[in-house]
């Protein structure tokens, strides 16, 4: 019988049971060489506490009503589309084409108009992103010897490994002519799945981190790219939303400068 020791966990098979993303199986071999590794299995409770401590920092709007605005709007878009199905019924194909060409104008204005977005930036989803976002910059950027995982030597390597994991290929944005450069980059948990962080460092030593990942889908647009600032947080950070990716520019600067270095940031993507 073999009695060789279990191979130990690599960081990539605690995430993915972080993640919960294996079917039983695969969850099973792995926690039984868990049992086997105790630095591993350490490590996978100390991410699980951690990312319970980031859930429970907004528990309570959980427990806030819905907003009046968007129950409003939610009621309207339902009417829209019953008389599309009654359209359909009484009125044949050309008057369920009007009808729904109606309601797609109307979920448009309702997306697009100032309010509706200022209505969408306050969902929990979006305030947890940026939250989780300032909480990553602070843990981190105070770090001398281990700020990141991945060192910016290792800059390809750490593109394709993040890549691999968020499950889209990423660009790392340069900020070598605003005067920051790349310190190197981590892999974060996420509710939506994995994050990523880019630490970028400039010759006083203040450090800026972008951090990045995937939304719900009823979180901003397709092109919604709007900057949006915000203080919820340890450290300020500017954020917005592009193709089904969030983003957030974290760092204890002046407004103007997070812009400015955002706006880098955008372009570059």
């Amino acid at each position: 019988m073999d009695k060789r020791p279990a191979p130990l966990l690599r960081e990539e098979e605690l995430h993915t049971l972080l993640d919960g993303r294996l079917d039983a199986a695969e969850r099973a071999a792995l926690e039984q060489r868990l049992v086997q590794d105790p630095a591993a299995s350490a490590t996978l409770q100390a991410w699980q506490r951690q990312r319970e401590a980031l859930r429970s920092l907004h528990d309570e709007v959980l427990a806030e009503p819905v907003p009046v605005a968007l129950l409003a709007a939610a009621g309207q878009a339902q009417h829209a589309h019953q008389q599309v199905q009654q359209g359909w019924r009484w009125g044949g194909m050309a008057a369920g084409v009007a009808l729904a060409f109606g309601l797609g104008w109307f979920m448009h204005g309702q997306l697009q108009s100032p309010s509706s977005g200022a209505l969408l930036a306050r969902q929990q989803p979006v305030r947890e992103f940026v939250h989780q976002a300032a909480l990553a910059h602070a843990v981190y950027a105070p770090e001398v010897r281990h700020p990141v995982e991945v060192g910016s030597a290792q800059e390809e390597h750490l593109v394709q490994w993040l890549s691999k994991r968020l499950g889209r290929p990423l660009k790392l944005p340069h900020l070598n002519e605003q005067g920051y450069e790349l310190v190197g980059g981590r892999l974060l948990p996420g509710d939506e799945g994995a994050r990523a962080q880019f630490m970028y460092q400039n010759a006083r030593g203040e450090r800026v981190t972008l951090y990045l990942g995937s939304t719900p889908d009823n979180v901003g647009g397709q092109g919604s790219t709007e900057f949006r600032y915000s203080v919820d947080g340890p450290v300020p950070g500017f954020y917005w939303v592009d193709e089904g990716f969030a983003y957030a520019l974290s760092g204890t600067l002046t407004r103007q400068q997070l812009l400015q270095l955002a706006q880098a940031v955008y372009h570059q993507l």
